[in-house]
């Protein structure tokens, strides 16, 4: 749905490349070329800007239904709408959980009310994410929310016959299972990485083994069913080369990691502020350098955002009692381009493939991470790569404040986004004019 405003996006520069100028007009892209005019459109200059797809979350916590203390529907998609994102991924650890039809459908419709950005719920694998029984998987995938992307985040399906079992019922619809690769066993009271940084803290380490095994495990798991599998929030150099491995055989498998897991180490943890609690732990440098050298040459296949807003009593307390969790929304394009596109690593083609094209792909959502060309769905995000800013989570859309990147100076700014035509965000602040679109 459009609301009929055409925009005219004159001198921008999609994926990074030449200027041309962009008409949208009826939801779609109208018409590309240095001579397109239309006098009916509002016109945005945008000479310094890289246009590129609307950008697509495959890992967001919006914690609606449930704890909305921490988040809505409503606010986590303005977040995500400020950040470029025109496409998000509800994971399912909700309250209730997203293991039936009605949980999913009422996700997805609270996300077309929203009209920020539309909502694509994940379905658990397990019912109530207890790793006992297969939820509804079946019934979800028929549902109006058209699931196609299932995860128990949060917790691993770590029974393999369990696993083996999800792996092989998704594939009658053209599914995915999204592992939280943690085997439970090695990380009993784990606080964060296992390392030197713990052993100084006198915290309960999380090994990397406890992350690596249950990946090997399951893309053979995959393997010996022919199934798709995708590893959420990858955070460790043996991971990279499981994955690594896994792709030489021709194993049927996607990973993705978070924006905090290319800059952040455990380092951070010596303060003892629990805003740098989260699962997977964050590691060493090390393990920062292997995933941007993942990113990099393809073997780690998209940037999630594992967007974690927690009220603040879960967050403002002592490091043991603290929840696990980040908000990444608003930040995440920024920390692409400050460790990626800064430092030569990848184009802002490869910024358009890993944040927008490839996980619309894996979530099998057909209008997000579309080409920029004429009759594509107007789903765009405009950005300015030559800002710096320094970010202020009490700013934020987000409800929540545990940002890891408080009062950090980052790269690039968000402009404009726009879903089917509509602008979400005009000149870096959110635009309420005809934001509801209802389903």
């Amino acid at each position: 749905m459009s609301t009929g405003r055409k925009y005219l996006l004159r001198n921008v520069a999609p994926y990074g490349g030449d200027r041309t100028t962009v008409l949208l007009a009826d939801g779609v892209i109208a018409a590309i070329g240095p001579d397109v005019s239309d006098d009916d459109a509002t016109i945005i200059d945008g000479r310094g800007l890289v246009l590129l797809p609307g950008l697509v979350d495959l890992h967001t916590h919006l914690r609606e239904p449930g704890r909305e203390d921490a988040e809505t529907i409503r606010t986590g998609t303005r977040a995500a709408a400020l950040g470029g994102f025109t496409a998000v991924h509800a994971m399912a650890n909700t309250t209730p959980t997203q293991d039936t039809a009605g949980v999913v459908e009422q996700v997805w419709r609270l996300g077309r009310e929203a009209g920020w950005a539309d909502v694509h719920p994940i379905g658990a694998v397990t019912v109530g994410l207890e790793g006992e029984r297969l939820a509804e998987l079946g019934a979800m995938a028929e549902s109006k929310a058209q699931v196609r992307v299932f995860s128990d985040d949060g917790k691993c399906v770590h029974d393999p016959v369990l696993m083996r079992r999800a792996l092989e019922y998704v594939k009658a619809f053209d599914g995915v299972v999204a592992q939280h690769a943690q085997e439970p066993r090695l990380t009993e009271g784990a606080q964060m990485h296992e390392g030197v940084v713990s052993a100084e803290l006198g915290l309960a380490g999380w090994p990397a083994v406890a992350e690596e095994a249950i990946i090997a495990r399951d893309v053979l798991l995959a393997e010996h069913v022919g199934s798709r599998l995708h590893v959420c929030h990858l955070s460790t150099a043996g991971s990279v080369e499981i994955i690594r491995w896994a792709k030489s055989r021709g194993i049927d498998v996607t990973a993705e990691v978070t924006p905090h897991h290319l800059i952040l180490t455990d380092e951070l943890a010596r303060g003892y502020d629990p805003t740098f609690k989260v699962n997977p732990p964050l590691r060493t440098q090390r393990d920062v350098e292997a995933v941007r050298a993942g990113l990099a040459d393809g073997t780690i296949d998209i940037v999630a955002t594992d967007h974690a807003p927690h009220t603040r009593e879960d967050k403002d307390c002592e490091w043991g009692a603290a929840a696990f969790g980040m908000t990444g929304l608003e930040t995440a394009l920024s920390v692409v381009q400050e460790t990626m596109v800064d430092t030569g690593r990848l184009t802002w083609a490869d910024v358009a493939r890993v944040l927008s094209e490839t996980p619309a792909r894996i979530g099998r959502v057909a209008d997000h991470g579309r080409p920029i060309a004429v009759g594509e769905p107007a789903n765009l995000v405009l950005v300015d790569p030559a800002v710096r800013r320094v970010i202020n989570p009490d700013e934020q859309a987000t409800k929540s404040g545990n940002s890891p990147f408080r009062g950090r100076d980052l790269s690039g700014c968000v402009i404009a986004t726009f879903l089917r035509g509509r602008a979400t965000v005009l000149d870096g602040a959110s635009c309420d004019e005809d934001v509801v679109v209802r389903a």
